[in-house]
């Protein structure tokens, strides 16, 4: 019998527990999920809301902004995936692997992470986070499928100063 590929997935948004998109990792007839542990970067990124749907953004600028936290899970390949089509992996997220900090004690874990390489450089005057929660004066919503550009609404928002 063929083992099941595993991949492990840092979560720092919408994904976690609690936030608005986790149960696509809740609901076991999209695949398996185990969450591992929460964590932090072992870099520091800029993590920034955009857009009118007020979406999470890891900008890929390492050294710039701060530790982030979030959650580690175990994934199988179908729900990696999903999570792919989630993020629209290489039209507008790219992924790389990133050690995840677990504690003084149990040191790193790497994870697969999604980051934003191609971004307006304004983003990076917007209020940097540690961590992402939704929020009544920033709540997330989600965009219609297949109809909108995130990319193109990044390009033509304005700068929050």
């Amino acid at each position: 019998m063929a083992q099941k590929v595993l991949r492990r997935v840092f979560v720092y948004g919408t994904l976690k527990r609690g936030e608005p998109n986790h149960h696509l990792l809740a609901n076991a007839d999209n695949g398996y999920a185990k969450f591992i542990c929460k964590g932090s970067t072992n870099r520091r990124f800029p993590l920034v809301i955009a857009t009118r749907y007020n979406i999470p953004f890891l900008l890929d600028k390492p050294g710039t902004g701060s530790y982030i936290t979030g959650e580690i899970y175990e994934l199988d390949e179908p729900l990696f995936h999903q999570l792919d089509v989630l993020e629209d992996y290489r039209k507008l997220y790219d992924r790389q692997i990133e050690d995840i900090n677990v504690g003084v004690e149990e040191g790193s874990i790497p994870c697969w992470m999604y980051l934003l390489r191609n971004y307006p450089e304004r983003l990076l005057k917007r209020p940097m986070l540690t961590e992402y929660r939704n929020t009544i004066e920033l709540p997330y919503s989600r965009r219609p499928p297949g109809k909108v550009n995130i990319f193109e609404e990044l390009q033509k928002e304005q700068s929050v100063a």
